[in-house]
């Protein structure tokens, strides 16, 4: 890495965007320090001996003929114990710190460390001196938090034998804790080190998933459900509950670590999460969630060249923590006003603009993001993965706009709000007509080891509200009663469906979460009552008889009645449930013997 310290002098500003000169010898996507305030930017563009930078803090007042600095390293991430639990900008600086520092608002200029230079942080050490040492070797562990332990890894490319290793006991981020021999000399190890944000950090291998992210939220789980590792949009217009779902993926999803990145939200929404996360309890261990979370704030307010950079920020520290072998899932709210940012800045550029003005290379900047996510085997020979859930806001809920349409090439899961289902206050509002998940053949195995038939159960509740949908279309012209007993008991299976299974309550304690198992039992019940309900039509039973039955009114109340370790009272309304329809059969038998 250059080191040599290069100097310019700035002939031109336009927003964000700054030309200077004097700068022969930089590289593209090199670190600036700009103007007297010394503002974070980066290099990335050269007209013949102009270089173009973007910065990241507001630049207000500088001119041309300030001096501009760069030592030719790229825009970094630090990366070592102390992220957890923080809460960074779009370019790593640490909020907290920075409110100290010069209070609500942000001074231009102002500078500090990512991470706590003074902690010492208690190592418990592994390896021994002398140990052969490869890349993914692990050396130690430390507690970051109760919730997750910092693995210390030896990075790619460092090989050879460990000559020095500290005694363990506390250590600052900043000293020397190893040393390796390696053919080209003397590696010194230390606890953080920086990362370019727009490189991946390599891996062992990408393998296919076949496990499921397990969110608790039935109709993700069930219906359309994401492989760990995999990639998912929410797309919706305002108010659809983008954000809230989110926030319920976030708490309930079983990936280990979370990075959750507010990426030019609104300022009052984003503090309700800083304000919200904090008193979150993680469901699995009984500790606070920001134990094991992350938390990237870019608002709409602040520079919009930061908003740019800060998914890549957020996916690089996901990144980290997949290669010591975590589950990590990556929140981003919203994609689109991260690619808003894109088109502003590619118009300051000058560049030839594309569909509703976003840059022709939206597209190829979307697909980049994206496929940083996957399941992998790590250097250190763990598995590790990162799964990607983008929040998207087309204006006015048009799902055809530029950002929508590229996010659904590069994801294989989409759950589509309903500004519908969102009025009507059906929670979670994701469309069962507009959704899809190609997960599907990836996690049958892992389904049929909690239940034979899930792909058939979902299957069957997937054709009735589909049928549902397409008699929605006669019964507003000719209404309800001009319908077959059989498909106005379509009707009302799905809106059993609809309410008894894919509503749920977040603020009900019993059914805020939904265990597999449960999800499963509870769909069996209702696509049971269906098949049977269709026979016992064909009988000659009234459907009056069969939607009267005393079970019935009970079946949507199940969800928040029992609980996820109460399964048993599942199998018991089951029985009760057998019993009554049996009856309606038998009664109905025996009235065509007679």
């Amino acid at each position: 890495m250059n080191e040599t310290i290069l100097t310019g002098k700035i002939i031109s500003v336009n927003g964000p965007i700054v030309k200077a000169v004097g700068l022969k010898g930089a590289g593209m996507l090199d670190m600036a320090e700009v103007g007297p305030h010394r503002l974070i930017g980066e290099v990335i563009r050269f007209q013949n001996e102009v270089a173009v930078i973007q910065v990241y803090e507001d630049n207000t007042g500088l001119m041309p003929g300030d001096e501009v600095t760069t030592s030719g390293r790229p825009l970094s991430v630090l990366l070592g114990p102390g992220l957890i639990s923080n809460i960074y900008d779009g370019i790593q600086r640490p909020l907290i710190s920075l409110d100290r520092i010069s209070g609500s608002f942000i001074t231009k200029g102002v500078k500090a460390s990512p991470l706590d230079t003074e902690k010492k942080w208690e190592i418990d050490v592994t390896a021994v001196e002398g140990d052969e040492i490869k890349p993914g070797t692990v050396i130690g562990g430390i507690r970051e938090s109760e919730s997750v332990i910092h693995r210390i890894v030896v990075p790619a490319g460092v090989s050879g034998k460990l000559e020095y290793i500290v005694p363990g006991g506390g250590h600052t981020i900043e000293e020397e804790v190893y040393r390796v021999r390696t053919e080209n000399g003397v590696f010194s190890g230390k606890l953080a080190s920086y990362w370019p944000v727009r490189k991946g950090r390599p891996f062992s291998d990408k393998k296919k998933s076949v496990t499921p992210l397990i969110t608790g939220q039935r109709i993700i789980d069930t219906f359309f459900p994401v492989a760990r590792g995999g990639t998912a949009a929410i797309p919706g217009g305002f108010g659809t509950g983008k954000t809230m779902t989110q926030h319920a993926l976030a708490k309930w999803c079983d990936a280990e670590i979370i990075v959750y990145i507010g990426c030019g939200e609104r300022g009052n929404e984003m503090t309700d999460v800083l304000n919200e996360f904090p008193k979150l309890v993680d469901p699995r261990s009984g500790r606070p969630l920001m134990e094991r979370t992350v938390m990237i704030a870019n608002t709409s307010n602040m520079p919009v060249a930061a908003r740019e950079v800060s998914i890549y920020t957020g996916v690089t520290i996901a990144e980290y923590y997949r290669d010591m072998g975590y589950n990590v899932a990556i929140m981003a709210d919203s994609t689109s006003r991260w690619a808003e940012a894109l088109r502003e800045l590619s118009s300051r550029l000058g560049d030839m603009p594309a569909e509703e003005g976003f840059p022709s290379y939206l597209a190829t900047r979307l697909a980049e993001f994206y496929e940083r996510a996957g399941f992998v085997d790590t250097l250190c020979g763990h598995e590790g993965s990162i799964s990607i859930i983008g929040a998207v806001s087309p204006p006015g809920g048009d799902f055809s706009e530029p950002v929508t349409q590229h996010t659904t090439r590069f994801v294989r899961c989409f759950w589509a709000l309903d500004k519908v289902l969102a009025d009507a206050r059906h929670y979670p509002s994701i469309s069962w007509i507009e959704s899809y998940s190609e997960y599907l053949d990836d996690i049958s195995e892992w389904w049929n080891g909690v239940g034979t038939g899930w792909r058939e159960l979902r299957a069957g509740a997937l054709n009735i509200l589909l049928e549902e949908e397409r008699l929605q279309q006669i019964v507003k012209l000719v209404g309800p009663d001009a319908l077959p007993a059989s498909e106005r008991f379509v009707l009302h299976c799905a809106e059993l469906i609809k309410n008894g299974f894919l509503q749920q309550n977040a603020f009900d304690p019993k059914d805020m979460y939904s265990t597999p198992l449960k999800q499963m039992k509870l769909l069996k019940l209702m696509v049971k009552f269906f098949r049977e309900g269709n026979e016992l039509l064909e009988a000659g039973v009234e459907l009056d008889e069969i939607v009267s039955i005393p079970s019935l009114a009970d079946m949507t109340r199940l969800k928040s009645e029992i609980g996820n370790d109460e399964q048993e009272l599942i199998d018991e309304f089951e029985s009760k449930l057998d019993s009554e329809l049996f009856e309606l059969m038998k009664k109905a038998r025996e009235g065509d013997v007679t």
